[in-house]
């Protein structure tokens, strides 16, 4: 009776280590990982970018904007930069906004 006590308490607590740690992983706060759930790849959105400015895109990257999910695209054409948002479910451009900011503060505008 107490093996049949220690197997059933032994498997309730295996069961929720399992549980335990597919929650955590889920959770973790691993942003990179959230990009599993885009409909496009980056290398479409940043294609999107591209064609959408005219330009070379310098950087991109994904991250969640007003409750959705957005690859960020930096596009050079000329002198000009363009900050470029491409929905990550459809790969429309949702925003593209001239970048004039120097982000680091020391004028040679390189972050």
């Amino acid at each position: 009776m107490k093996r049949k006590a220690y197997l059933a308490a032994l498997a309730a607590f295996s069961t929720a280590a399992v549980v335990g740690t597919a929650v955590a992983a889920k959770s973790s706060g691993n942003d990179a990982l959230a990009i599993l759930n885009a409909g496009i790849s980056l290398q479409q959105a940043v294609s999107a970018a591209e064609q959408h400015v005219g330009g070379k895109a310098s950087r991109a990257e994904y991250e969640r904007h007003k409750g959705q999910g957005v690859f960020e695209v930096e596009v050079v054409n000329g002198t000009s930069v363009t900050d470029v948002k491409v929905d990550a479910g459809n790969g429309k451009v949702i925003e593209a906004t001239a970048d004039t900011v120097d982000h680091d503060g020391d004028g040679d505008h390189e972050d």
